[in-house]
């Protein structure tokens, strides 16, 4: 064998090593490019981010129901507590479209039509309906139906299907009044600014119970109506980690990990009767 024979071996068997090392390790969930950060998963949430979702605005505690989920799903994806990373963002940059700056975001998003245009979404880890509360003090305390709050001053955070349910299921006179934040549309009830509010169910059990001066559950929309809502996870349209995301998502699921979480963190659906 030549010198020049060999040297030709030499680099092709290197040639091969190369290619089988790229190859390797494909089927790793934390390694590769299809992370922000290679190695680490990059979680997003609100800033803040609220009680019961994520406890005293600290997702990295682990603590809260939108936290614990999302280091359910870290593990199932193979990533240990120390590989995840959080970031925030606004809600409507989250769903906007373009390049993300994150692999999951966790923010009460609910999956509707209109928004997967612009984003994939996991399968649902939560489903709830939209509840209508006011404070004691309101003209909407003595409310017990849909055509009760007609002609009075309801409102949500836009860009929510919470302020859907507002204009599409009450349809108030005045029409839907508009918040940036759920904190603004609690602010403006408490100050009369508005007679009551359209929130999630975990959230009106929080703002009635802890927030609010006098809170009160009015009642659920009904879900036939328009006021259910499922909550997934948002990733950046067409991300390589959907499939995967909705696999972990619905392991957690079937061996019954996201109803654990949903009763240690969000409580149940008692006192909030539904209005017709």
């Amino acid at each position: 064998m030549t010198r020049r024979s060999l040297t030709a071996i030499i680099i092709a068997a290197s040639a091969t090593l190369a290619l089988a090392g790229c190859a390797g390790g494909t089927g790793d969930a934390s390694g590769g490019g299809d992370h922000v950060t290679e190695g680490k998963l990059t979680i997003a949430t609100g800033e803040p981010a609220y009680y019961p979702w994520v406890l005293d605005d600290a997702p990295e505690s682990g603590e809260g129901f939108e936290a614990a989920v999302a280091y359910a799903v870290a593990d199932e994806l193979g990533f240990s507590a120390d590989d995840v990373v959080w970031v925030r963002s606004t809600f409507e940059q989250a769903i906007a479209p373009g390049p993300k700056d994150f692999d999951l975001n966790l923010q009460q998003f609910s999956i509707t039509d209109e928004r997967e245009q612009n984003v994939d979404f996991s399968s649902p880890y939560y489903e709830t309906t939209q509840v209508v509360i006011t404070v004691d003090s309101s003209p909407a305390a003595s409310a017990t139906s849909i055509a009760d709050l007609k002609d009075l001053l309801v409102g949500a955070q836009t860009g929510t299907t919470s302020f859907d349910a507002v204009e599409e299921v009450i349809a108030p006179s005045a029409g839907a009044q508009v918040f940036t934040t759920n904190d603004d549309a609690k602010l403006a009830l408490q100050s009369g600014t508005v007679d009551a509010i359209v929130v999630d169910l975990p959230t009106a059990f929080y703002l009635t119970g802890v927030e609010l001066d006098g809170g009160k559950i009015i009642g659920q929309l009904p879900a036939t109506a328009g006021g259910g809502d499922a909550f997934g996870i948002v990733l950046a349209k067409g991300s390589p980690l959907t499939a995967d995301v909705t696999a972990a998502v619905d392991a957690l699921r079937e061996r019954g990990t996201l109803d654990e979480l949903a009763a240690e963190w969000l409580g149940g659906e008692g006192g909030a009767p539904v209005l017709e």
